[in-house]
């Protein structure tokens, strides 16, 4: 499903080059969940920033399924993270504009996979379901997470990733948002790569990798 081979990033800081990711090498296959760690600052976000096309690698190769990420341009990145990827990043991203409705409904949309039995379920099991005709400004953090988090899952992505996706939520819901997710994988068979500081949420996935110093340890 996706094959990370000797990838490397550099970033200017003040005066100096530093090296973010010296070499990565990772693989998640078809239907495999896979936890990623590491201290602050060893590349884990970057990784994933890469993994989405939401920023280009210095080197090294990102193969997604029959598509090389790294030889994508702009638009071309756009269009598999529209069509192939779900993304939950720390940052909710909701359209403020939008209701929790739209906002869950928004990239199954604009992607041509919209499925209302399956929404419907997302809704039901992220707990949303008093909230569907509220807008972000009117959500706490966590409710703005479950929100992200099922707009993710609501077009079925072949390709799942997730940078600390329940770091907002209480135990319980994290891992009913777990689940979620590995349900997910068993039913499509996309893969699932989810970086946490947790080691007993990596614990429920099928394989843990760890990022030290800019390479897989």
């Amino acid at each position: 499903m996706l094959t990370v081979r000797r990838l490397t990033k550099s970033y200017r800081s003040a005066q100096e080059q530093v090296a973010v990711l010296r070499g990565v090498d990772v693989a998640v296959a078809a239907g495999e969940s896979v936890a990623l760690t590491g201290e602050s600052g060893s590349g884990k976000s970057t990784l994933l920033h890469l993994i989405a096309g939401l920023d280009e690698a210095d080197g090294g190769e990102i193969v997604f399924g029959d598509t090389v990420v790294t030889k994508l341009n702009d638009t071309e990145r756009a269009a598999l993270r529209r069509d192939r990827v779900g993304l939950v990043f720390q940052q909710f991203n909701l359209i403020p504009s939008l209701t929790v409705t739209d906002n869950l409904a928004f990239q199954s949309r604009i992607a041509g996979k919209h499925d209302a039995a399956w929404q419907d379920e997302l809704i039901d099991r992220l707990g949303l379901g008093a909230l569907m005709k509220r807008y972000p400004e009117q959500l706490s953090g966590g409710q703005q997470q479950r929100v992200a988090i099922g707009r993710a899952l609501a077009p079925k992505p072949a390709l799942l990733l997730a940078d600390e996706p329940t770091g907002n939520l209480d135990e319980e819901t994290a891992d009913e948002v777990l689940q979620l997710a590995r349900d997910l994988v068993a039913r499509t068979g996309c893969g699932f790569l989810m970086v946490t500081h947790s080691a007993r949420l990596a614990a429920t996935l099928d394989r843990h990798v760890h990022l030290h110093a800019g390479l897989i340890a």
